[in-house]
C-alpha cells in the first residue's frame, strides 16, 4: 500500500456518492490493521460542501471530485484490494487540506 493510492470504496451502499478512496497513511506506518483515508465524493452530490482549503477539488479519470477531508477515517487495510490508481501528484493539495482541517492556516 501506498500513499495517495486511490481505491474503489469498497461499500456498495456509499459507493454511488463516494466512489473512491484515498489512502493517505505515509507507509513508516505499516504495523497497524488500519489505514487512514479520505473519500472522494461525486461533485455533482457534494458541490455545497466545496470549501477553498479544506475540501479541494480533485480531477481523476477524467471527473471532477471533492476531497472530503472532513471525513477523514480509518478503515481496515484488508478491505483496500487492488488500487486503481494515484493521486500523488496531487500531494500537495491534500496535505494543505489535511493541514487547513488541523491549524486551520
Amino acid at each position: 500500500m501506498s500513499q495517495f493510492d486511490v481505491y474503489i470504496n469498497p461499500s456498495k451502499k456509499s459507493r454511488e456518492a463516494y466512489p473512491f478512496i484515498i489512502d493517505i497513511q505515509n507507509a513508516l506506518i505499516s504495523d497497524i490493521t488500519t489505514r487512514i483515508v479520505i473519500p472522494l465524493g461525486k461533485f455533482n452530490h457534494f458541490r455545497s460542501e466545496q470549501m477553498d482549503g479544506l475540501t479541494p477539488l480533485i480531477k481523476y479519470e477524467d471527473e471532477q471530485y471533492v476531497l472530503l477531508t472532513p471525513q477523514i477515517a480509518s478503515m481496515p487495510s484488508k478491505l483496500l484490494k487492488d488500487p486503481v490508481g494515484s493521486v500523488v501528484s496531487l500531494r500537495d493539495e491534500i496535505i494543505a487540506a489535511i493541514d487547513f482541517a488541523i491549524t486551520g492556516i
